[in-house]
């Protein structure tokens, strides 16, 4: 019987080289990232640079993401998180800034551990962090400069009684719930001040 249960992901280095019946090849996994991951504006890869952001800013060791999960982060006293991220630029060809909104629909959260769904629709996580890129010059826009994002940290029981079937927030619609605002080095600090 084939062994099914979860494969345990240990980081990797970049150094790793791609061969082909057992003989190296001259590119590396390093080769790869650079590749397909160097845009850092790309909606998709700058979600997961928001969750790594938040993840150095809050000290969590658990070494690899967990794509799909029920929440993005869990912290080491068992609180979790899920991230939202927004930008006003985007690497392609803009006419105007990006409206500023956020995900924020109930889901029926997977757990990787059990490979099952929750049979409840509800937010999975006990916070939000909403990771906004604010910087607007586009000669100027590093994602790795972390001065250029403003985070926004909001208990989800807010989200719950506030907007509790709502599927998406602006801005200004978060703003009015009074969350708390942060720089990087503040998210630990805010979410363990809400507590």
């Amino acid at each position: 019987m084939t062994d099914l249960k979860a494969i345990d992901v240990n980081p990797k280095t970049g150094a790793e080289s791609f061969s082909h019946q057992d003989h190296k090849l001259p590119f590396t996994l390093l080769d790869f990232w650079s590749w397909s991951q160097s845009d850092l504006l790309n909606n998709t890869l700058r979600g997961i640079l928001a969750e790594y952001i938040v993840r150095q800013d809050l000290g969590i060791k658990k070494s690899t993401r967990t794509e799909w999960d029920a929440y993005d982060l869990k912290t080491e006293n068992g609180t979790t998180v899920e991230i939202k991220s927004a930008a006003y630029l985007q690497s392609w060809t803009q006419t105007k800034l990006s409206t500023i909104s956020f995900d924020i629909a109930p889901t029926k959260g997977w757990h990787s551990e059990t490979d099952e769904y929750s049979t409840e629709t509800k937010r999975q996580a006990h916070y939000y962090v909403f990771c906004l890129l604010h910087h607007q010059d586009k000669k100027t826009i590093d994602p790795m400069k972390l001065e250029q994002w403003t985070f926004y940290v909001l208990q989800t029981q807010i989200l719950d009684e506030q907007k509790k079937n709502q599927k998406r927030i602006t801005l200004n619609g978060l703003l009015a719930l009074n969350p708390t605002k942060c720089l990087y080095g503040e998210i630990k600090a805010a979410i363990g001040s809400i507590n």
